[in-house]
């Protein structure tokens, strides 16, 4: 007998919940097969099987809250196993028996889910792009699978003929079979006629996104579905998308970077005229796993802490001269471009040191002060909000932040980011000026006890020294936990910051 046990969840993740079991009672189970996923408030995670054997108990349910070391379920080790696998035999059989078919399968070239990046378990089928039965060529895109980080193309293993064994919305495991190509020279009788007809079908196709992937040229010879959305959905032009796809595609998010700034696609002005009864009056769409994680998390976060908000002002004058001054030679020097985030880093982290409290966190009765200075930095992605950390920012300089920040944002819109990267963070920046926000009163990151929230940057006119000037002003916004942080001390540590941002040259000299 072996148990299978609850791993350890990672640095303050003290339980996990059973998403799906991907074996049931009596069925036999390979050593380090997946069994279970378990999702907890940062990241899914895979416990797999100790042993061979039959998974011949499972004590906690799909929707159970375990913790670590919790038995899961039980394996009988051995030859119990054996009965299981003799029993699935004859099924197999009995249903490729009358498979007329079965020696051109022998040709055929499997299409397998690929590895969807360290902690996703499971995705999503989205739009197949080819039908079962049209001709394909090898490398061609034919499906993208969605999962809650990231989306994965997956393109033709070979010239020759698609069959899908896998239905858009279906939820598939990596590694699992999701369709076949068959070649040319083995399917020759059933591909033919697909094959010749596709270019016609291609042609009659007159849909906005489809015909925003045929004319995208040599850089993209065909959208993956998500880019065909957004393409469609906003008009833009695929020529005028700078692509940074691997393979020189057009990937979702330079779709997304690309609203507001392309030129709309010919023909686009059309669009709008269709018709209203085309669109269905509603649409329900299954949340994804990372939309629910964040969901449960922030109504937890306004549902535990006593929140409340704190605002100043911050003339950036200082930091945006300093910053156009020097960008040039920084960027040079460096090989990083000189934002603002790492001077709002800085001024942060000398507050903290200041205000010790808005670093703190409360753990039942006791008050942890944390002598380090993890700062998270909130990156939105076309998947939803996450919270990288950025490690000990007090003893990073200013190009160190920015380099840090850079490739923890890189990875975030990846899909990349590992469990670590979002553990134990003490504080947290969010900046909703990059969308335009003018003033917010963002939600604290349990169980952090302080928030920064960065705006946009207006120029006002504003009374200095009895006269009348326009200077960029940025709104700031702290929300904090007044369980731990008094009013007091609150409004110091905002008034410290906004100090350190007016006179950035103090944060530099750590005066």
């Amino acid at each position: 007998m072996a148990d299978i046990l609850t791993p350890a969840l990672g640095e303050s993740v003290s339980e996990a919940t059973i998403a799906k079991w991907t074996k049931k009672v009596g069925d036999a189970v390979k050593k380090d097969e997946v069994l279970v996923e378990l999702e907890t408030d940062k990241v899914s995670l895979e416990v797999v099987a100790p042993a061979d054997g039959t998974l011949s108990d499972i004590k906690a349910a799909e929707g159970d809250t375990v913790v670590p070391n919790t038995v899961l379920g039980v394996i009988s080790e051995g030859a119990s196993a054996a009965p299981a696998k003799t029993a699935a035999a004859p099924k197999a059989d009995a249903k490729a028996a009358p498979a007329a078919a079965a020696p051109a399968a022998a040709a055929a070239i499997d299409i397998n889910v690929p590895t969807m990046g360290e902690s996703v378990a499971e995705g999503s089928i989205g739009k197949w792009v080819k039908k079962s039965g049209d001709a394909v060529k090898k490398d061609e895109l034919l499906v993208e699978i969605e999962t809650d980080k990231v989306a994965v193309e997956v393109s033709a293993p070979a010239d020759g003929v698609l069959t899908i064994d896998a239905d858009e919305g279906a939820t598939v495991t990596p590694g699992q079979k999701i369709g076949s190509v068959a070649a040319s020279g083995a399917a020759s009788g059933a591909g033919s006629a697909p094959a010749a007809a596709a270019p016609a079908a291609a042609s009659a196709n007159t849909g906005s996104a489809q015909v925003s992937g045929q004319v995208s040229g040599a850089k993209n010879e065909t959208l993956s579905p998500a880019v065909q959305r957004v393409v469609g959905e906003n008009n833009l032009d695929p020529k005028a998308i700078a692509a940074t796809g691997p393979k020189g595609n057009i990937t979702k998010a330079d779709a997304i970077a690309a609203i507001g700034q392309a030129a709309p696609a010919p023909g686009a002005a059309a669009a709008p005229a269709a018709p209203r009864a085309d669109q269905p009056r509603e649409e329900r769409v299954k949340m994804t796993r990372l939309r629910q994680t964040i969901a449960r998390r922030l109504k937890e976060s306004q549902n535990t802490a006593a929140q409340l908000t704190t605002f100043n002002e911050v003339d950036m004058t200082n930091v945006m001269a300093l910053r156009a001054q020097y960008k040039d030679v920084f960027e040079k020097r460096h090989g990083v471009k000189l934002g603002f985030m790492s001077f709002f880093t800085k001024a942060v982290v000398a507050a903290l040191h200041e205000i010790p409290a808005v670093n703190a966190e409360i753990d039942g009765t006791d008050i942890i002060y944390k002598n380090h200075y993890d700062i998270g930095v909130a990156v939105g992605t076309d998947k939803g909000l996450v919270v990288p950390v950025l490690r000990d920012a007090d003893t990073l300089s200013l190009a160190g932040i920015e380099k840090g920040i850079g490739a923890l944002g890189k990875a975030a819109r990846d899909g990349a980011l590992t469990m670590d990267q979002m553990q134990g963070g003490t504080f947290t920046i969010t900046n909703g000026g990059t969308y335009g926000s003018l003033m917010s009163t963002p939600i604290l990151n349990a169980p952090q006890s302080g928030i920064l929230g960065m705006h946009n940057i207006v120029q006002r006119p504003m009374a200095i020294n009895g006269e009348v000037k326009i200077r960029p002003m940025m709104y700031l916004a702290l929300s904090y936990d007044h369980r731990i942080v008094d009013g007091k001390e609150a409004v110091t540590f905002l008034v410290r910051v906004k100090e350190l941002l007016e006179d950035p040259q103090r944060a530099l000299l750590d005066l």
